[in-house]
């Protein structure tokens, strides 16, 4: 790849990258322009790069004109293909595949550590119960003990992989002595992975939730639900509500000193009914 251009296996967006591509194309080549890359890609319309960029069109069944102009190796052709069905899949289960299939490459994993890493954590339901089991007074790093305390039980190798994520992330962090303990590393990725990994992660918990009413003794699970009719005015303050509440709960557990048990709690609020034409539906 030429030294101007943008490494393709940096982005997880492809419309991001073909805008990092145009940008430094203009700065590279001063006659670069959108009718330029049309006649490089063969294609009819002078502005379609444009656009895809701003999210108008989509490629559709330009993908090797698209990888003509940009000069892309098969190895990076294949990868544009992975992220373009990336960015069009309808559903979480199309987009934790296609997904999968970015991560197979070993550039994206060098380029992407973090990434990859935090979607482990967040799309396994045992990675966020283990960083809290290494608060347990007698928490043992064997995989072995890890996997047969969690309920249900998960297998060896699932733990040590999980203790390895948690490591590398900087989640669970081992003191000089050799301990392990709960870190406070503060990790970001990028949107598309976040929220995808985030859907994976409450989609996992509340099936525990589900199981819990059939493994777990009454007098150690609290599982309520109530149905309310209320305006959309009131949808902000209940919010609040249940945030500050979580906020309460956080801390009498973070001040328990001699935890033993590593609990979830959810708590879901969400319409059973159509929304107002004029309510948004953003945070």
């Amino acid at each position: 790849m030429s030294d101007w251009k943008p490494n393709i296996f940096d982005f997880l967006d492809y419309r991001a990258f073909l805008r990092a591509y145009y940008e430094a194309a203009k700065a590279n080549t001063s006659a670069f322009s959108y009718r330029y890359f049309a006649r490089k890609a063969g294609l009819s319309s002078p502005s379609f790069l444009r656009h895809v960029m701003r999210g108008e069109r989509n490629i559709g069944d330009t993908v090797e004109n698209f990888a003509k102009a940009l000069e892309l190796n098969a190895e990076e052709t294949q990868f544009f293909r992975l992220l373009i069905d990336f960015d069009q899949a309808e559903t979480d289960r199309e987009r934790n595949r296609a997904f999968e299939k970015l991560a197979a490459s070993r550039r994206f994993r060098t380029a992407r550590r973090i990434d990859q890493a935090m979607f482990d954590y967040l799309s396994h339901w045992y990675y966020p119960a283990i960083r809290e089991m290494v608060a347990r007074p007698d928490f043992d790093e064997d995989p072995a003990w890890i996997a047969g305390q969690l309920t249900p039980n998960i297998e060896p190798e699932q733990a040590e992989t999980a203790l390895e994520v948690l490591l590398d992330l900087g989640l669970v962090v081992r003191e000089d002595s050799g301990t392990l303990v709960r870190g406070e590393a503060s990790v970001t990725t990028e949107h598309e992975v976040r929220s995808l990994a985030i859907a994976n992660y409450h989609r996992q918990m509340l099936e525990r939730a589900g199981e819990s009413i059939e493994i777990i003794p009454r007098e150690y699970r609290d599982l309520a639900a109530m149905t309310v009719c209320i305006s959309p005015e009131t949808i902000g303050e209940l919010k609040e509500r249940v945030h500050a509440f979580r906020e309460l709960v956080f801390e009498l557990c973070d001040s328990d000193e001699e935890p033993q048990v590593v609990f979830q709690i959810n708590t879901q609020l969400f319409p059973l009914s159509s929304l107002p034409d004029d309510v948004s539906g953003d945070d």
